[in-house]
């Protein structure tokens, strides 16, 4: 059995065992550096795929494994952004997400087109676990800690540096340390007082404000929607706004999971402004012929690797200053749910969405007063009594405030990823070296390979970058 926190969460399983320095000489085969969604996908395929008794350890300072800033949330109002069909962890499996749910279910065909409350999916991730581990030929230590340096020994293994000060050995090794929250850009920030100023991911905190308090949530995007959710589910009676470059919320999905059908291929040949403007005709079309808009998205989800990397250089950055914010919205959306509460909040008033940029926030006695810029240039104030930092995460390893990463392109074993986003990787995984030289087994995963491959933190592509980094550091093939 796992065992459960006072709070009802399962814990590190028995396999936990504290590292002490020096307590253990021997090399692990395996180690895996993060362990939320990403490191447990790849502890799962690595225990599937062991022929031998290979030693694999997970690295993770949380006690809970699988949750990250994504499935941290224990609030059954916070709901997947993917129906249930497309969550598995397996590529082979494709339904057995829906398989976990309908444990508790009787029936089954339902849930695959359901958001699923996404406390379920850690809880999955975990269950699926210690199942691997159980039927595994490999073992699996988990060590309470923070990976504070990396460096290469004179075999090639890989020497792992602890927080708490204690070192282990590796013959390969995968980063997969997830999301880092982005502070927020206004000056004065540093200086309000932490009841002011909650971030997003902060579930708790958010549940406990005020009934009564005026709420400004900054940022638009998925984690606003989680904002606000948890604030209706309260019965929020206060004022709520939402502060935002842009001022777009994420769309919601089609009802059915209709895809439309259009050749990719001549997009892949087409410059950005060509590509946007074929894409709305798709959807133009097919709305005319009664597809939902969502259908078009649907036909590329697949191809957006092979859409962001036959675009040049100058192409991605083009889209990165003028059309991600657009193309975020209509590509991550959030439950037809979700996005009907979101309108309800705002047709009756209660929710007020602005345009601009925050400047400065000052505490003025028991409020923020809060300084924006409008699109004119023009200066706004107003005050609230909370302040909800949801401006996302950060995508520069240089600005993720990670000591790890910080070693890693100081001393030159990794660089920064294309337009600075992560790190750079080979088209395998391998992290590049300053030099553009693959480390022969060291690979990246998930949110570090954003400026590789845009398309890397969604379920489908972190289970097969998972599964992939674990064949190659076991030596094995695709089969």
């Amino acid at each position: 059995m796992i065992p459960v926190l006072p709070d009802g969460r399962k814990a590190f399983c028995p396999y936990n065992v504290p590292l002490t320095d020096g307590a253990d000489d021997a090399v692990f085969d395996i180690a895996i550096i993060g362990g939320g969604a990403g490191g447990v996908l790849t502890a799962i395929h690595a225990l599937r795929l062991a022929r031998t008794p290979a030693r694999i350890v997970l690295v993770e300072p949380s006690p809970v494994l699988a949750q990250g800033v994504a499935y941290a949330t224990r609030h059954a109002e916070h709901l997947l952004n993917v129906p249930a069909r497309g969550m598995s962890a397996f590529d082979d499996r494709p339904g057995d997400f829906v398989d976990f749910l309908a444990a508790d279910a009787v029936e089954r065909d339902a849930l695959a087109g359901r958001y699923a409350e996404r406390r379920r999916y850690a809880d999955y991730l975990r269950t699926r676990l210690e199942q691997a581990r159980q039927a595994s030929a490999a073992t699996l230590r988990v060590v309470q800690d923070r990976a504070a340096g990396l460096g290469f020994a004179d075999d090639g293994s890989i020497e792992l540096e602890l927080h708490g000060g204690a070192s282990l050995r590796a013959r390969g090794a995968v980063l997969a340390i997830g999301n880092t929250p982005r502070p927020l850009p206004a000056r004065g920030a540093g200086a309000l007082p932490a009841s002011r100023l909650l971030a997003a991911w902060d579930y708790d905190a958010i549940k406990g404000i005020d009934h009564d308090a005026d709420v400004c949530v900054v940022g638009s995007g998925l984690s606003m929607a989680d904002a606000l959710m948890s604030l209706a589910d309260n019965g929020h009676r206060g004022e709520l706004h939402v502060l935002s470059r842009h001022a777009l919320l994420p769309m919601a999905h089609a009802a059915t999971p209709d895809s439309a059908d259009f050749d990719i291929e001549p997009l892949l040949a087409m410059g950005l402004r060509g590509r946007v403007r074929a894409l709305r005709g798709h959807a133009h079309g097919g709305v005319r012929n009664g597809l939902p808009w969502q259908a078009a998205m649907e036909r590329l989800r697949p191809h957006g690797q092979a859409l962001w990397q036959s675009l040049p250089s100058g192409e991605q950055r083009r889209f990165l200053r003028h059309v991600v914010r657009h193309w975020d919205v209509h590509r991550h959306r959030i439950a037809p749910q979700v996005h009907a509460r979101i309108e309800g909040l705002r047709e009756s008033g209660q929710l007020r969405v602005h345009r601009g940029r925050l400047r400065h926030v000052i505490a003025q006695g028991n409020c923020v007063r809060m300084g924006w810029q409008q699109r004119d240039g023009s200066l706004r104030e107003f005050d609230v009594d909370v302040l909800v930092n949801a401006t996302g995460v950060e995508l520069r390893a240089q600005t993720m405030r990670n000591a790890l990463l910080d070693g890693l392109l100081g001393h030159g074993h990794a660089r920064p990823g294309p337009h600075g986003i992560g790190v750079d990787t080979a088209p395998d995984g391998r992290v590049l070296d300053a030099g553009g030289r693959a480390q022969p087994r060291l690979y990246a995963l998930g949110s570090l390979r954003i400026g590789s491959l845009w398309e890397s933190i969604a379920v489908p592509e972190l289970r097969g970058q998972a599964e992939a980094a674990a064949r190659a550091l076991l030596g094995q093939g695709k089969e």
